[in-house]
């Protein structure tokens, strides 16, 4: 008898215990359009696990040609259901995403078109995906952008504010140093790293012990204000040496390090001169319209035609030459890798 009073104590006293015997309910049967489940039941216990399949013409809304599902508490997880077998399951993009249907699949014929994360790029400028008979088509990649950065170099008595750690930072991406208590960054304008062409800026120099100013030595901070250099920065002061860096799409021509002379003048600076093509795709009717896009010399990039095939986009590879661009005709990516796309006549 006092065993039996005691079990009923520890039920009350404890409503953890009734809470956990609530919740394991059991599912019901599920229905299933289209297939069939195995064990069939009219109920299942909690935690129970069915297989299913299904009938010709279709398959289960996962991956493999069965599915299984789990009695969670009185739902099934995940839902059994059959969908077209021309049907495709979701992609999985590195780096990359795009926007997921309602449906939890993708009807054949249709398309998802890929955005790549800050810091990577289309490889080969595909980005996008369509649905063939169960199967995508030319899955897009999204790579590591030729002109972003890595991690920045470590600086010896600073840390990085505002920003967490990440593995790439896009292009002209910005960060702060901060210098440890006690040391003084050498120039306000260290301060700031920037990623220039897959490259950080130089960061500060951060220096302790005194830091009295003395009075600069002969040829040193008697200049003023540095050469101005269109499209170019100073990525490193000295007081008595300039080192300029160009900025993306642009290249140094001329001296490297700018120096103060004794006289207060500074030495020749350089320019930055333009190393690429400027293409406003407003201007040209055989591609579609996405804005003023910049290619480097000697580089190509594909545009995607206004145009396109039945099953298969279609491009024009615009090419980058001493500063003129020249058009190929509207054709299929394999078409322009193996050579088989000829250029458009000027005026076309």
């Amino acid at each position: 008898m006092c065993v039996r009073y005691l079990g009923v104590f520890l039920l009350v006293w404890n409503p953890q215990v009734l809470h956990a015997q609530s919740a394991a309910q059991p599912c019901p049967a599920p229905s299933l359009n289209g297939g069939f489940f195995s064990p069939g039941q009219s109920a299942y216990n909690h935690e129970a696990t069915l297989s299913y399949a299904c009938h010709a013409g279709l398959k289960p809304a996962v991956k493999g040609w069965w599915g299984t599902s789990r009695c969670q508490n009185g739902n099934w997880s995940a839902n059994p259901q059959c969908i077209d077998e021309k049907a495709c399951m979701p992609l999985t993009i590195p780096n990359g995403n795009y926007d997921a249907s309602t449906d939890g699949w993708y009807k054949d014929g249709g398309k998802i078109r890929v955005r790549c994360e800050e810091g990577y790029e289309h490889k080969d400028h595909d980005a996008t995906a369509q649905c063939i008979n169960g199967i995508w088509s030319s899955v897009p990649i999204c790579e590591r952008s030729t002109e972003s950065c890595g991690d920045p170099p470590k600086i010896p008595h600073a840390v990085i504010i505002g920003k967490g750690y990440q593995e790439v930072f896009a292009v002209n991406s910005q960060l702060q140093c901060k210098c440890e208590d006690g040391y003084v960054a050498e120039g306000a304008d260290t301060k700031t790293i920037i990623c220039i062409s897959g490259n950080w800026t130089e960061g500060p120099t951060c220096s302790g012990g005194d830091t009295t100013v003395t009075e600069p030595v002969s040829g040193v901070n008697t200049c003023g204000t540095p050469p101005l250099v269109a499209n170019g920065d100073v990525v490193k002061n000295t007081g008595r040496y300039l080192q300029y860096r160009c900025a993306a799409y642009y290249e140094l021509v001329g001296p490297k390090m700018v120096e103060c002379y004794s006289n207060g003048t500074w030495s020749e600076a350089p320019t930055c001169k333009a190393t690429y093509c400027s293409v406003n795709t407003d201007e040209v009717s055989h591609v579609k319209s996405v804005g003023v896009r910049f290619i480097n010399d000697g580089e190509e990039e594909h545009l995607e035609c206004s145009r396109s095939g039945r099953f298969f986009y279609q491009f024009s590879e615009a090419r980058c030459t001493h500063g003129k661009v020249k058009f190929s005709e509207c054709c299929h990516k394999v078409e322009i890798k193996t050579g088989l796309c000829n250029d458009l006549l000027p005026g076309m």
